[in-house]
């Protein structure tokens, strides 16, 4: 049990055992069914290793779409999804490398996928002579070219592992300057703008022991959303093959693949030369694709009024996290996302609850929306603000949750929780941004209530974290719904295998929902909207 600190001593003096409100705070109707118990039971399912992490997509992540729609269902609330259901379906697409009807050819003889090669990049069919690429990088600023002396028009391109990010050895990105593209510019990059028809990665004697890694990692393009992206990437086949495929290749050659081996192992230069007319290359690239299902899980309660009941309070948070880890530690692969965001999922979950039970509802309707995908790059709301359920316009503020479980101790002294928030604190990230009068509303709402700390330190647009890009409300904000961002700061267990319900602050828990829950009544019993009277400072 944690050490009993000054703070949390004061907030266990603001939350009794039973749950029930302190004297001094003015609830709005039924905050008090928001508890420690309640947010501490949900979170133990939402959480558990049975979800498998709730990766994007998984079986985890579909239970506990379910779980949370069935819940909405026995309160009563009304489905905003899709065809008059608690879902927003979001098809995903992959576009995966097909290994039977792929191949490479050197000289009329097959290579084995798997064995002596395996693609990446591309698709399409070609036949070329060869050209030796060096490096492969363009860096005008140090004169370096590799196809100075060469002429990569037509051909395959052969040029060392590289990554793509990293220049040769000898050169930092410091020396990429200039226009991307124009003064400098990555192997694949570079081929294409020189015009070849495919590209080659000679993978080196010493990387051998990552071969399989290397061949799972591009296995495919990733997986999309399918209305964002419907083709696969057809610019430039490209392929990686092992040191005995680079030895035939090279074999009588100028240069051999020995040597060319030796020359990067000493991180030393090697020209660019073409090879004989007798080492062409012949390959076919083909992808097939591969579709899954994910879901938003969208509801609504209608508000009071007959006319405000038109415009919407929206409640959101993320209720994946990121899936089973490839290698346990200490026999733990389930990245549970306790509280990122299994904190501000249970949240939104007890709130809605709340709600269910007010036997007066606010003015306005209020939204709730628990997004997919938001570890993948905030799929699930970029996807519900491009197509959403209900109007943009109708919406006239977003409270966003995304960890709000985790609290410093007086005596923790780890670096890694240097900046994590205490018993009563929470850091409060874009109240202000964009209307003044939402900051003043939030701000209103705490002193008269909880009395939480507002930490405002990551509404500053040059902090180097750059919260504000960094969860689901982002994708509201930019399209002019202001926002609110309740975040309680990294900690040691953020996106570990340990960020787990034994971990979590119930008492803080209750404390920011409460005060969330709470904000959402004020800004829906107004008799306007919240006024929008700044630009984004981004």
């Amino acid at each position: 049990m944690r050490k009993l600190t000054p703070l949390l001593l004061f907030a266990s003096l603001l939350i009794p055992a039973s749950g029930a409100l302190a004297q001094q705070a003015k609830p709005v109707p039924n905050a008090d069914v928001i508890t420690a118990a309640q947010l501490k039971d949900y979170l133990s399912f939402i959480a558990s290793d049975e979800m498998e992490g709730r990766g994007t997509p998984s079986r985890g992540l579909n239970t506990a779409s379910l779980f949370i729609a069935t819940l909405l269902s026995r309160w009563g609330a009304t489905p905003a999804g899709d065809d008059g259901t608690f879902y927003q379906y979001i098809t995903l697409s992959e576009n995966q490398v097909d290994r039977t009807k792929t191949t490479l050819t050197l000289a009329g003889q097959n290579l084995k996928y798997g064995e002596h090669f395996f693609a990446a990049l591309g698709s399409g069919t070609g036949s070329a002579q060869v050209v030796f690429g060096g490096d492969g990088w363009l860096i005008k600023s140090k004169g370096v070219d590799p196809y100075k002396d060469v002429d990569p028009k037509g051909k395959i391109v052969i040029v060392r592992n590289s990554d793509g990010f990293n220049p040769p050895a000898g050169f930092t990105r410091n020396d990429l300057t200039g226009t991307p593209g124009q003064d400098w510019a990555n192997p694949f990059d570079y081929a294409i703008k020189r015009g070849a028809v495919g590209l080659i990665y000679l993978v080196r004697p010493e990387n051998l022991a990552s071969w399989d890694g290397l061949m799972a990692g591009h296995s495919s393009d990733g997986q999309f959303m399918e209305r964002f992206k419907s083709k696969p990437d057809s610019r430039l086949p490209s392929f990686y093959v092992k040191p005995s495929v680079a030895e035939a290749i090279f074999s009588g050659e100028q240069t051999s693949s020995g040597e060319i081996f030796k020359a990067f192992a000493a991180n030393r230069p090697v020209p660019s030369f073409e090879l004989s007319l007798s080492k062409k290359l012949a390959f076919n690239l083909e992808f097939t694709s591969v579709r899954s299902m994910v879901r938003n899980v969208v509801a609504k309660f209608e508000g009071s009024d007959p006319v405000l009941r038109n415009e919407y309070v929206a409640f959101g948070a993320h209720y994946d996290h990121l899936g089973l880890a490839a290698t346990p530690v200490n026999g733990d692969s389930v990245y549970n996302g306790a509280d990122d965001d299994g904190s501000g999922t249970t949240a939104l979950i007890a709130m809605a609850e709340a709600l269910s039970k007010a036997k007066v509802k606010p003015r306005r309707s209020t939204l709730f929306v628990w997004h997919c995908g938001e570890e993948r790059g905030l799929w699930g709301s970029h996807y519900f603000t491009t197509y959403p359920t209900i109007p943009l316009k109708q919406i006239v503020t977003q409270l966003n949750i995304d960890m709000i479980g985790r609290s410093k101790a007086a005596d923790d002294d780890k670096p890694a929780d240097k900046e994590l928030s205490g018993p009563n604190e929470i850091y409060v990230i874009g109240s202000g941004m964009m209307s003044t009068e939402l900051r003043a509303i939030s701000e209103r709402v705490n002193e008269n209530y909880l009395k939480l700390q507002f930490n405002y330190r990551y509404d500053d647009p040059k902090d180097p974290n750059r919260f504000f890009f960094r969860s689901d409300h982002y994708n509201y904000a930019a399209r002019g719904v202001p926002i609110i961002f309740y975040f309680d700061g990294v900690h040691e267990d953020y996106h570990q295998l340990t960020d787990e319900v034994s971990k979590i602050d119930f008492n803080k828990m209750q404390l920011v929902a409460r005060t969330v829950y709470t904000t959402m009544w004020d800004i829906s019993n107004r008799d306007k909207r919240v006024i929008i009277d700044k630009k984004l400072p981004y």
